[in-house]
């Protein structure tokens, strides 16, 4: 079931069977450095991640990250959503494309799909988002969806200093 739709996207819910394209996307270099290794390896791995991780979120809070699918192809490119996580007070904003799709406005496409659900299906405000520094092309899209920095954080359980965005 799809959750939005735009020009060239369907954006829906992540299941099980989403297994080989989370096992590709978890295992992309940009993946690993800009958001962390989180160990999938297997499908079996992809499959507890996908029920662990944003499948539970969405019985939790009643959204989380979703797949996005070429409307075209009906191929997988990427992952969009919301995410309430520990250390946040706030819902944030959360994407990953694969890298053969990077470039063509897919990111931003649904980005401001998923933003405008947030705010005006589900009643979330703020919405922030968080990035490594280094991590230019997320801090890019972020402001240009209009998104303004606004320090860093730190996550529990985390070393890292993030930068910290709100949706102006």
């Amino acid at each position: 079931m799809n959750i939005l739709e735009t020009d060239r996207l369907l954006v829906r819910k992540l299941t099980v069977t989403d297994d080989a394209f989370i096992l590709t996307l978890l295992n992309e270099p940009s993946w690993l450095e800009n958001i962390g290794d989180k160990g999938v390896r297997t499908l079996a791995d992809a499959q507890t991640y996908i029920r662990q991780g944003p499948m539970a979120m969405y019985d939790r809070t009643g959204f989380g990250l979703y797949l996005v699918e070429s409307k075209q192809s009906r191929e997988p490119i990427g992952l969009c959503g919301l995410i309430k996580r520990d250390g946040l007070d706030d819902v944030d904003l959360g994407f990953a494309f694969l890298s053969q799709f990077w470039g063509k406005g897919y990111a931003f496409e649904a980005a401001t799909a998923v933003v405008d659900y947030g705010q005006t299906v589900l009643g979330i405000s703020p919405i922030v988002a968080i990035t490594l520094p280094t991590n230019t092309p997320s801090s890019t899209l972020l402001k240009k969806l209009g998104f303004q920095k606004n320090g860093t954080i730190q996550l529990p359980n985390d070393d890292e200093q993030l930068d910290f965005y709100v949706l102006a």
